[in-house]
């Protein structure tokens, strides 16, 4: 399995399949469980069809931690190709400032960590996604 990563723009925005949100929460970072899993996500997921990859990313944002009321912005696109398939997102950083109930959906429990967990979900890729969004906060900061 290969990943990579390109700048905002990098891939024709049609090309993108998924949109994964780095979001904190009053210092945290927030991951999620799938109820039909023991193992912890980003939150994120696949866009719908003639959806744009904003709105997918807040509608996730939404659907798998209940935030409404939060900044969001992107910070780049990747790729990931496994046994010769190459599908690419687009990944986010949101600050949430306001989480409401957890809508009916897929998530059967959200978390709030300083660090990533050990048990991941997708464990060649999420720990990738998350150290990008870090390093854009540090460029943040400097700047």
């Amino acid at each position: 399995m290969k990943t990579e990563f390109y700048g905002l723009g990098g891939i024709n925005n049609e090309r993108l399949d998924f949109a994964v949100i780095c979001a904190a929460y009053k210092g945290k970072w927030i991951f999620v469980r799938h109820r039909d899993r023991n193992t912890w996500e980003i939150p994120g997921g696949h866009r719908e069809e003639d959806e744009d990859i904003n709105a997918t990313a807040a509608r996730e944002l939404y659907e798998e931690t209940g935030a409404t009321d939060y900044d969001m912005e992107a910070v780049c696109d990747y790729s990931v190709t496994r046994d010769g398939k190459t599908t690419f997102g687009r990944v986010f950083h949101a600050r949430v400032r306001k989480i409401g109930s957890l809508p009916e959906t897929e998530i059967g429990e959200v978390i709030f960590l300083k660090d990533m967990p050990d048990s991941l979900t997708y464990p060649e890729i999420q720990p990738l996604l998350y150290k990008r969004v870090l390093e854009h906060l540090k460029c943040k900061v400097r700047s």
